[in-house]
């Protein structure tokens, strides 16, 4: 059945390749960076999965783009479903053809998984931006001088998360500490891909909670698959145990902990009263998080700019096409890498 799967996908693949390219390809065949008067520049994006809430909306700020762009920028997206053995066959499919950049948000961002995308594309000659993730080494894209990333600093948003419930201590500890021991007990949701970014937010934010004087205690962690329902299922095993125990859940992204609260809400907590509402944190300020904060259903969580993300894919990406310095008009910067632009965190609460 797997193997059916994959070869389903791989077919889709080609059809979409072949759709997307057949026409254009007749009058500019040119897999360098060259800026032609008139011609349309193509775009392969790799998307980890179109189903990851903060990814997709940076997909369709990308298509805002292109449609504010007609004619001169074509954005083609493929979904790897959250899966590295689709989107590597995806990518052997891609690279057969024709295009002038890579965009890659990759599933597996491990050094092994970098080393092989760069070396693909340099083989292929074109320039290829790797976005939102933290790769563990950066040596292989320092070797080939048409790529670069667009990432985020993981140990930030952690960091973040950490201070949002900081502050809510601070202000609200009589009614957080439910058995007054000065110990703020908390439950962990972590997406089992044990990335670099998840591991990162489950790390920081706690220290940054003990270097500000609070003594924490984890009551239990949650490996969710990230999606909104195996969290809200899993979680809720973990709340009928441990209820009277948990003073917060700390989630390492807003769908997961959008779960977590519905698991709430199904017992009664996180419906408006205060009383009766376990503080959240989670990260990537998806639109349905946002909305829970303003109505004092969820804690808080950490701003990942979607559009700010496609702005700069856009940006940089026309700059590497067109053989310019890839921060040109920009006000970006690389971080001590020097391969790496870091886009901020911030914020985002209801106190």
């Amino acid at each position: 059945m797997k193997t059916l799967k994959k070869n389903l996908t791989l077919i889709i693949i080609l059809i979409l390749l072949l759709i997307t390219f057949i026409g254009s390809t007749k009058n500019s065949i040119c897999t360098s960076a060259q800026n032609v008067p008139g011609r349309t520049i193509r775009v392969v994006v790799l998307l980890s999965s179109f189903n990851d809430d903060y990814i997709s909306i940076v997909q369709q700020n990308l298509k805002k783009i292109q449609d504010e762009n007609k004619g001169t920028i074509d954005f083609i997206f493929f979904d790897g479903k959250g899966d590295q053995d689709i989107q590597n066959e995806t990518m052997s499919s891609i690279f057969e053809t024709d295009f002038d950049l890579l965009l890659a948000n990759l599933v597996d961002i491990s050094a092994n998984n970098v080393d092989s995308l760069i070396n693909k594309v340099k083989q292929k000659n074109i320039p290829v931006i790797l976005f939102n993730i933290s790769p563990l080494s950066t040596e292989s894209i320092k070797s080939y001088p048409k790529a670069l990333v667009i990432a985020t600093n993981a140990a930030q948003s952690g960091i973040l998360q950490g201070k949002i419930l900081v502050n809510d201590w601070n202000n609200n500890k009589a009614s957080i500490d439910k058995n007054k021991d000065n110990i703020l007990q908390y439950v962990m949701i972590k997406n089992r891909n044990n990335n670099t970014l998840t591991n990162a937010r489950t790390q920081y934010s706690i220290s940054a909670l003990n270097e500000a004087g609070i003594k924490t205690r984890e009551v239990a962690i949650v490996n969710s698959t990230g999606s909104k329902d195996s969290t809200k299922n899993d979680f809720e095993q973990i709340f009928l145990r441990y209820s009277n125990q948990i003073e917060s859940i700390i989630a390492n992204d807003d769908t997961m902990a959008i779960g977590a609260i519905e698991a709430l809400q199904k017992y009664g907590y996180n419906l408006g009263d205060p009383s009766k509402t376990i503080p959240v944190v989670g990260a990537n300020a998806i639109p349905g998080a946002k909305d829970l904060i303003k109505r004092g259903i969820m804690l808080g969580t950490v701003v990942q700019d979607a559009p700010a993300m496609a702005e700069a894919l856009y940006k940089i990406g026309v700059n590497l096409v067109n053989n310019n310095n890839p921060l040109a008009n920009t006000n970006y910067t690389f971080n001590d890498t020097g391969v790496v632009i870091e886009m901020p965190y911030y914020e985002y609460s209801s106190k």
